[in-house]
């Protein structure tokens, strides 16, 4: 019997119009709901189904590596977030 594994992943939600929407860049994933709680929920479940679909296919090792993922002691980790912040940047206009 195959037992669960857990991950702790860096995941920002943020207000879409009406909506709630929950992203990581550990997996390049994002999913929506209409509340906080339900996103959270949502998003638990469209990992979930990541997972599964990778090791499906046989390349979850593949994807987590290129997505900056390391594999130490038959562990992998995702990437460690280094800062998470607003920055200030400069467009030319559209004029």
């Amino acid at each position: 019997m195959k037992s669960d594994i857990s991950y702790s992943l860096p995941v920002t939600i943020f207000r879409e119009g009406e909506a709630f929407v929950a992203y990581t860049p550990a997996l390049d994933i994002s999913s929506a709901g209409k509340t906080e709680e339900e996103v959270k929920r949502m998003f638990a479940e469209a990992v979930g189904a990541l997972f599964e679909e990778l090791v499906d296919m046989g390349t979850l090792e593949s994807v987590l590596k290129d997505l900056g993922w390391t594999k130490a002691q038959g562990s992998f980790h995702p990437p460690t977030v280094v800062e998470h912040s607003f920055m200030s940047v400069q467009l030319p206009s559209a004029a």
